[in-house]
């Protein structure tokens, strides 16, 4: 099974972004193997189990050694750098396609508080927090975010866009500004509009009582299709994880499964 939750090619990627370890100044138990480590995470990324409650019998390591590796490469950028890694080979192969965007939010529990939590409007106030997402035309993931949900989809529109990567194309210079850009009511405003097209980026965004969604969703499904995949790892349907870059962590792994899954097919 783990070899299942790490495949050769996935690890012959993320094993040259890793940080080298520190040595240690005293010898004590051998330091728990990096692969391993990986496979415990996505275990729990994808079962939604406590880190306690990892099988170490299994993995031959704690779920808090797996935390703690998580925590390192947190602090390194790893899985950020990996999705960049997986987008350019994407991208070389003219999988990545930028002449339509989709954006789109989701509201998941906070059980725990913690940073970048809000009441959430639509739970009875309770604490929650949104994933915001940014796709290609095909619902790749490019860009995404972490807010709380009492913050206005709106207000997420450009910081999501300003974090698409450059991108390397099959030809000329990488690309990260797309043609056109779709969006429900939610990202309605003139002020949105004005500025997408000064960026050069067409705007589709819904406006109340004009477009219908019925019209304009024909091409922003493909971004509520990605957040259903990303529901599909259960530790992201609600968030345990008091540390917002933790679990930010945890959603960027997500979406790197997904690319990687593409890339294969």
């Amino acid at each position: 099974m783990a070899r299942e939750l790490v495949p050769d090619a996935l690890w012959e990627r993320l094993a040259p972004l890793l940080p080298v370890p520190k040595k240690k100044k005293k010898p004590g138990r051998p330091r728990a193997d990096d692969r391993v480590a990986l496979e415990a995470i996505i275990f729990v990324l994808r079962t939604g189990i406590p880190w306690e409650m990892l099988p170490q019998k299994q993995f031959g390591l704690s779920g808090m050694t797996a935390w703690r590796r998580l925590e390192q490469w947190t602090q390194a950028g790893v899985f950020e750098k990996l999705q960049r890694t997986l987008l350019d080979e994407l991208g070389e192969k003219g999988l990545v396609d930028f002449s339509r965007t989709s954006i789109d939010s989701s509201t998941v529990r906070a059980s725990k508080g913690g940073p970048y939590t809000g009441k959430n409007p639509t739970d009875r106030a309770k604490a929650g927090s949104k994933h915001h997402l940014l796709v290609d035309r095909k619902g790749l993931p490019l860009a995404e975010s972490l807010t709380g949900a009492n913050v206005h989809d709106i207000h997420e529109l450009f910081p999501l866009l300003d974090a698409i990567p450059d991108v390397k194309q099959p030809r000329g210079p990488p690309r990260h500004r797309p043609a056109k850009l779709h969006a429900d009511k939610a990202y309605s405003s003139r002020r949105n509009r004005q500025e997408l097209r000064r960026r050069g980026i067409v705007p589709r965004i819904a406006r109340p009582g004009i477009e219908s969604k019925q019209r304009l969703g024909r091409h922003r499904w493909v971004v509520e299709r990605t957040n259903d995949w990303k529901n599909q790892k259960r530790r992201l349907r609600v968030r345990d994880e008091r540390r917002d870059d933790i679990y930010f962590s945890l959603l960027v792994l997500g979406c790197c499964l997904m690319l990687f899954r593409r890339l294969q097919t």
